[in-house]
């Protein structure tokens, strides 16, 4: 297979055998598998080593972080396609070779989704791909909903990492993952990254995995994934849109954060939420933004009409 799967770990011990055990039960053969410790204390990597010495092992020394570690298997990958994987999940068969049949026949695409179902309710989707808007919310598709539901293939904005695969050729041209995020929204400014570039990214239904959910920060809420969520949400508005664009956006943006900001108040989370935002603000001020470039304007309208249909898809819980 043309294709290599990249794991990132980080104190996952409990997960990885069933989710490497998936992998060797899939209907394609032959495909790398490369997992990233990220400085786990929990004998993730000696597991691995000890149990499935077909997977090649990279161990860091500290937790750098989800983008640190997928960038460090992805330029270890020789094959024309990556497939990035969650380590708390566990793929159906055909989940390999249905992403790159997928890919094959969409030369226009970076990216691919899976099907992401919930791990305790199969019944139920977690991820059907992931949509931006001028809200300057991401959020993830049917999340929640009937999974019989989400059984097209479509064009969303941009594919979860947890499971997706990439087009490694795209990389040299607008680069890999942004290791400032560190965690949480790296994945849809990548994909924002390739839209303005012109490219396309592709939801897989044909391609299926159950999906545990906050494994490595440990609910859906909590102190690191807001701060870490609020302070990129900041990042990814300033570094991929043009000054007119956020000018045009503001009272979106502006109404979007709020009522985040009310939202995570009722929670109890409001200090956590406004930090990160300031972490935001001043992470700006040290950060290039994407260099605008006159012929990709045609990307920029055709997004920008999208960060106003995805409000309407959002309200709607699409």
């Amino acid at each position: 297979m043309d294709v290599t799967v990249v794991i990132p770990n980080y104190n996952g011990i409990v997960y990885l055998k069933d989710c490497l055990d998936s992998l060797q039960g899939q209907t394609a053969r032959d495909f790398p598998v490369l997992l990233i410790d990220n400085g786990s204390e929990d004998g993730s990597a000696d597991f691995v080593e000890a149990h499935y010495p077909q997977v090649t092992v990279r161990r860091f020394a500290r937790n750098r972080g989800f983008s640190a570690a997928v960038n460090e298997g992805i330029r270890m990958t020789r094959t024309p396609y990556v497939i990035l994987l969650n380590n708390d999940t566990v793929c159906e068969p055909e989940f390999v070779e249905a992403l790159v049949a997928a890919m094959e026949a969409h030369p226009d695409c970076f990216s691919g989704a899976s099907r992401m179902v919930q791990m305790a309710h199969p019944e139920r989707m977690d991820d059907a791909g992931d949509y931006y808007c001028a809200l300057g919310w991401a959020f993830a598709c049917g999340k929640g909903k009937p999974a019989a539901r989400y059984g097209r293939q479509r064009y969303i904005f941009s594919a979860c990492a947890g499971a997706a695969i990439y087009r490694m050729s795209v990389f040299g041209e607008i680069g890999l993952f942004d290791e400032t995020y560190f965690a949480y929204l790296e994945d849809v400014d990548l994909a924002y990254r390739a839209r303005i570039a012109g490219y396309r990214n592709l939801y897989i239904p044909e391609a299926a995995v159950r999906h545990v959910g906050s494994a490595t920060s440990g609910s859906v809420y909590n102190e690191f994934k807001i701060r870490h969520s609020s302070r990129n949400s900041v990042y990814l508005v300033y570094k991929n849109m043009p000054w007119p664009q956020i000018l045009l956006n503001l009272p979106f943006l502006a109404a979007g954060f709020l009522m985040k900001m009310i939202f995570f108040a009722q929670k109890g989370y409001l200090r956590e939420y406004v930090t990160g935002l300031g972490k935001g603000v001043r992470l700006c001020e040290r950060e290039k933004k994407v260099r605008f470039r006159g012929e990709n304007l045609p990307h920029y309208l055709k997004i920008q009409w999208e960060l106003w249909i995805n409000i309407v898809r959002r309200c709607s819980g699409f």
